[in-house]
């Protein structure tokens, strides 16, 4: 059972702690499919909310199981899934989970050329105050990243009247290190949470001996970011391909 370790100290109430995570279909550097894990993983970084990428539903090669519901439910938390590839009952795609209150906002495609992408967009209910939680994952070619980017800067994404409205967080997977154009134009609307504390960014993949910093946390300027960290343990190392971004933040 994935439960957070009995020992943590207390946190500030007013602190949230968002987690994102490519779980690369629950299929560990060793080969073996295995929710629980990636469910400890993720409950012993005690995230608050939590992006996840790669997640199969219903599909043969995973044995067929709801990932997203199935990591929901070991973390007691709620789940809004969106396929981003829908073949007949065979799902693939993106999730938000969280125990917060929450309502989803957008779910839709991005434009692609290659493995079809997608985002998904819910508002989260922090102490009283909107969060926005936009989760994606972008392509592999620059010039579909770049398309997606400026799907998402659109006025159905970011450029929202409700997205611009409330403090927000943009993550995932983008497949885009900092020197990329798809990194260089989201950082002209965000801010990389991995740049505003005192800690060096670290990369994220490959998860045995990480060198590219592709997984981002972005956020607006009504969000405090208190704290940065990638999970390193070696059960991390083995859950899946990428490792996890953990951001501690507080709404101003």
């Amino acid at each position: 059972m994935a439960t957070p370790p009995p020992s943590c100290p207390p946190r500030d109430q007013r602190e949230i702690k968002i987690l994102t995570y490519n779980v690369h279909s629950c299929v560990g550097t060793d080969r073996r499919i295995d929710l629980n894990r990636i469910a400890d993983v993720i409950a012993q970084s005690r995230a608050d909310i939590i992006a996840l990428q790669e997640l199969d539903v219903g599909r043969k090669r995973t044995g067929g199981v709801d990932q997203a519901a199935t990591i929901a439910a070991l973390l007691k938390m709620n789940a809004h899934f969106h396929p981003a590839l829908h073949v007949e009952e065979e799902r693939y795609g993106d999730a938000i989970l969280t125990a917060l209150p929450t309502r989803l906002i957008r779910a839709a495609a991005l434009p692609s050329i290659g493995e079809t992408r997608g985002a998904i967009w819910v508002q989260v209910d922090v102490h009283g105050k909107p969060l926005n939680v936009l989760n994606t994952h972008l392509g592999l070619r620059n010039r579909d990243r770049i398309r997606q980017v400026a799907a998402l800067l659109g006025d159905e994404w970011i450029g929202h009247a409700e997205f611009r409205s409330s403090p927000s967080i943009v993550c995932g997977d983008l497949n885009a290190t900092p020197s990329t154009s798809a990194y260089k134009r989201l950082s002209t609307h965000l801010r990389d949470a991995q740049l505003l504390t005192t800690t060096k960014p670290r990369p994220t993949f490959p998860s045995r001996y990480p060198l590219l910093r592709i997984d981002h946390v972005f956020v607006s300027q009504e969000i405090r970011v208190r704290s940065s960290s990638i999970v390193l343990d070696p059960l991390a190392r083995r859950a899946s391909d990428h490792l996890p971004l953990l951001v501690g933040f507080r709404i101003e």
